[in-house]
């Protein structure tokens, strides 16, 4: 690819990136952090978990998201009865004109390009397994026979984190399929006003499609493809790989904190989750390779849903982004 080639590549990308967030901005007040984070995951090929209280706009933004790409979206509202079928869709019995009946495949509502999964935890493990196949293998496989999701697929799941009865929390190696988890906070008082404002008014503001609806999925993977095409150096994998092993209390020589707080570090996948990040956030500077500081901005999303807390970090007060933070910190400290 020459440079001009490659310029104008990264451009397109810049652009489309840019125009879909503009978009979500219209109808999503605040979270531009959240909605950047969540874009990255959509074009680096992963899917995204989403923790926040109710009513501060979730919903919202995974709905306009699609709407901007015009692609297809469906919505799960999970629930304790909610089963396996009622996301991956059933067989059931059809009698032609013929008088022959025949078992016939119903998709559900997992058959579209981005799916919101909301209150996941509310479901049983069994139902939240029923996403597991989909998000890693991109099919859904009923009565022995598997079915394709057409791509672009993206998940993007929600949390309530007040509400804890009757939810059942998702275990570590489900967490671990989500490239990143992005957490939203409450709006500011200025952020409310506009909320308030914009949300009672006689008109409310409409998202408007970014790509044509017949080549948007087509142009999506096309820059997912683009994106997977940016330049890693040897040296950067050796301090993605530092990174994630800076993570893993096992693994000997580590900073005091992570010795004590951590019961569990990340998995490769987090190191994955790190350059393909990394990779987004080097387009966006217009640049076709990545750098230190393209690792830094995507490290948290990356990697605190990751790490395994000790109870020992519990009683101090001390989360999983502290520890992350530190990783950076130490690492920072032994390239000066």
């Amino acid at each position: 690819m020459t440079p001009a080639v490659a310029e104008a590549a990264i451009r397109d990308f810049q652009e489309v990136f840019t125009a879909v967030r503009r978009e979500i901005g219209r109808v999503v007040v605040g979270h531009e952090r959240a909605i950047d984070v969540i874009l990255t995951a959509l074009f680096a090929g992963g899917h995204v978990l989403i923790e926040g209280v109710p009513g501060i706009g979730k919903t919202l933004i995974v709905r306009s998201l699609a709407e901007a790409l015009n692609l297809t979206f469906n919505r799960v509202q999970f629930t304790v009865d909610l089963m396996p079928a009622d996301i991956t869709g059933t067989r059931v019995i059809n009698e032609g004109a013929d008088g022959r009946r025949e078992f016939v495949f119903v998709p559900g509502p997992v058959f579209a390009h981005i799916l919101l999964a909301d209150e996941i935890n509310r479901a049983t493990p069994k139902t939240q397994s029923a996403l597991l196949e989909a998000m890693a293998e991109q099919q859904v496989t009923v009565a022995g026979t598997s079915y394709p999701l057409a791509p672009p697929f993206f998940v993007l799941a929600t949390l309530n984190p007040i509400e804890m009865e009757g939810t059942y929390q998702l275990p570590e190696a489900q967490l671990d399929r989500f490239l990143f988890k992005v957490l939203l906070d409450y709006p500011s008082a200025a952020e409310l006003e506009r909320i308030l404002g914009e949300t009672t008014a006689a008109e409310l503001p409409a998202v408007r499609p970014v790509l044509p609806g017949e080549t948007a999925a087509r142009r999506v993977e096309e820059l997912k493809h683009r994106v997977r095409q940016v330049l890693v150096a040897p040296h950067m994998e050796r301090h993605v790989a530092a990174l994630v092993r800076a993570t893993v209390p096992a693994a000997g020589d580590l900073p005091e904190p992570v010795a004590r707080h951590v019961s569990y570090g990340s998995s490769p996948r987090g190191g994955q989750a790190l350059i393909l990040g990394a990779k987004v956030m080097a387009l966006l500077a217009g640049r076709p390779h990545i750098t230190f500081e393209d690792v830094e901005r995507v490290a948290l999303p990356a990697l605190r849903h990751r790490l395994v807390m000790s109870y020992a970090a519990e009683a101090a007060g001390v989360d999983a982004a502290h520890v992350v933070e530190g990783v950076l910190a130490s690492a920072r400290r032994a390239r000066a």
